[in-house]
């Protein structure tokens, strides 16, 4: 339960009792970040279905863009506006790393935030227009199964640091359990087509992380960020392809 609640303290603003963490509890609290991402996507759909009774699908998807970044404390989309920053630079790997490291945002990382919030605001407004309002649950979900996916499979700048101690929990079998529960639920609520939209997120994800790690040789804690903010709004986007061109 430490473990849980130290991945809702870390990944959420979500109000959580205090607890004294262990090193231990923080290490296993990676192989519950899918489970954060359900809780996320949830409260989100729970909004989109209070506020689609009030507003018209702007308002409502203006608030819910809102609460999607407010709920993570804008954690991802720092490092989103980290990693374009460095990449954006097309320096060296070492140089880019340092332009990543410093806290002031350059304009490819202004401009990469703007893109990506303008992104996720219309494409959901499409998902609303569409009625797909359940791909809200599961975006976020797809989001963290291929971010300790990325942690698992791909090596961390420091060793010690925070993605190699989130890395020691993460085993194979646990990627398999979420991946297959995952499944499982894309299908009860979204059918064969929520099959695709789970395997084509999963699969521009790892081909995201892919192009970071051949630029950098490496992941940082900005790459995971932007991991989970380009997996959120590509399956947004891909939602939109898919039931336009299979209904």
């Amino acid at each position: 339960m430490k473990a849980f609640l130290s991945a809702l303290m870390f990944l959420t603003r979500i109000p959580v009792p205090y607890i004294s963490v262990t090193d231990r509890d923080w290490k296993r609290s990676s192989i519950h970040f899918p489970f954060i991402g359900l809780i996320i996507g949830g409260l989100l759909y729970a909004e989109a279905m209070v506020l689609k009774q009030v507003f018209s699908p702007s308002v409502s998807v203006f608030f819910i863009i809102l609460t999607w970044i407010w709920i993570t404390g804008g954690l991802h989309i720092d490092g989103w506006m980290d990693l374009a920053d460095g990449l954006g630079s097309n320096r060296s790997k070492e140089r880019m790393l340092e332009i990543m490291k410093d806290s002031r945002v350059g304009a490819m990382g202004v401009i990469a935030a703007i893109c990506l919030i303008g992104g996720k605001f219309i494409a959901a407004h499409d998902l609303f227009q569409e009625n797909l309002f359940f791909v809200l649950i599961v975006s976020p979900l797809y989001a963290r199964l291929v971010l300790i996916g990325a942690v698992k499979l791909w090596s961390y700048r420091k060793e010690g640091g925070l993605g190699a101690g989130l890395r020691e929990a993460i085993t194979l079998p646990i990627l398999l359990f979420h991946f297959v529960w995952i499944a499982g639920i894309t299908y009860v609520m979204l059918g064969t087509k929520g099959i695709l939209l789970f395997l084509s997120t999963i699969v521009l994800g790892s081909g995201f992380t892919a192009s970071i790690y051949r630029r950098l040789q490496v992941l940082t804690g900005d790459c995971y960020g932007a991991i989970v903010e380009w997996c959120e709004v590509t399956s947004l986007f891909l939602a939109i392809a898919i039931w336009r061109l299979f209904s």
